[in-house]
């Protein structure tokens, strides 16, 4: 039977809804939709790759172990400013990625970034 950690970072959504963070289950690490702080989408996007990051590297992975990327933004317009952050976190390692448009849990919410890594063996 394959062991399943649950990884937390305390964010006020997760006991509302009932999630964690991140699941850490049969060598990959699945981590939730994860929203960031700030004013512009740019720092809510950096914001929200640094909560991933932290996620990633509890569970014993980084952004360079990252297959797949899904950025749900409310606003598609809002996308491309970000895209140096995310050249920046992900160029050399790029995942396979989806952008969709949609509606956030809160309107101040600007982007929403969920990633899933393979760990490293």
């Amino acid at each position: 039977m394959t062991a399943i950690k649950r990884i937390s970072s305390g964010g006020e959504f997760e006991g509302k809804v009932g999630y964690c963070r991140a699941v850490v289950a049969g060598g990959w690490v699945h981590v939730s939709g994860t929203v960031g702080q700030g004013e512009s989408v740019v720092d809510q996007c950096r914001s929200a790759l640094d909560v991933i990051g932290k996620a990633l590297e509890e569970a014993g992975a980084g952004f360079a172990d990252v297959v797949r990327v899904t950025y749900m933004l409310p606003d598609r317009t809002e996308f491309e400013p970000c895209w140096p952050v995310l050249s920046e976190v992900f160029g050399a390692n790029p995942p396979a990625a989806t952008m969709i448009e949609c509606g956030l849990i809160d309107p101040k919410y600007r982007i929403e970034i969920e990633v899933t890594a393979l760990l490293p063996q």
